[in-house]
């Protein structure tokens, strides 16, 4: 079975990061790519990545079969969203394991939502994405994005069995055009794909991140 280093590693914390200053751009300009509003904010953060993340993005739906495209869900998060999320979650699993140590709900958390530290998608280089069709129609991919361990009894993990013929062959295609295009997929999330943050060159073994946590400048 393939290891499945989460966000709470070690490792993670310790990529060397060597920022390369690309800005973050609106994914919703041009309209090349389809985005949901599901996840909106007020000031359209959700909307945005780093540059080259987009320029990837397009390249692997172009690698997409005819009359599917992707569906952005999130792009970049603020530290302080990311912040309210990872609480939120680990308040809820120290309800559910109430004697378990600070260390183990940290892990547990990671598997849903990244510590803020080292969070790819406070790094502008980490988008959520599902499947559509040219109208907009989400193709089954087995989940909702989003879906917790919990309510998708794992479903929401990449490999997981308790997804059918479809779903699986569905995330296959997803899988096969963001990888082609660079990206690396958090297996713990079917729909989490990333490029130059900490977790995508841990496993891609290069020699830093090219992202760190940025802050976006509103018009």
């Amino acid at each position: 079975m393939t290891e499945i280093i989460l966000l709470s590693d070690h490792r993670i914390a310790a990529t060397r990061v060597a920022e390369c200053g690309e800005t973050l751009v609106d994914a919703r300009e041009g309209a090349v790519l389809r985005v949901d509003a599901r996840k909106a904010d007020d000031d359209g953060s959700y909307a945005h990545v780093r540059a080259d993340v987009l320029r990837r993005l397009v390249l692997a739906q172009a690698a997409l079969p005819p009359g599917v495209r992707l569906l952005m869900v999130e792009g970049y998060r603020p530290p302080t969203l990311q912040r309210l999320y990872f609480d939120e979650y680990t308040h809820t699993l120290r309800a559910a394991h109430p004697g378990a140590p600070a260390d183990r709900i940290r892990e547990l958390a990671s598997a849903y939502i990244s510590p803020p530290e080292v969070a790819p998608h406070v790094s502008g280089g980490a988008v959520d994405l599902t499947l559509c069709t040219e109208d907009g129609v989400e193709l089954p991919l087995g989940t909702e994005v989003n879906a917790t361990p919990e309510e998708s009894e794992g479903g929401c993990r990449t490999a997981a069995v308790n997804i059918d013929a479809e779903a699986r062959a569905n995330r296959a295609v997803m899988g096969r055009a963001l990888t082609a295009a660079g990206f690396v997929n958090y297996p713990t999330e079917w729909w989490h794909w990333s490029y130059g943050d900490r977790y995508w060159a841990l496993l891609t073994e290069a020699r830093a991140a090219r992202y760190g946590p940025t802050a976006r400048t509103l018009p």
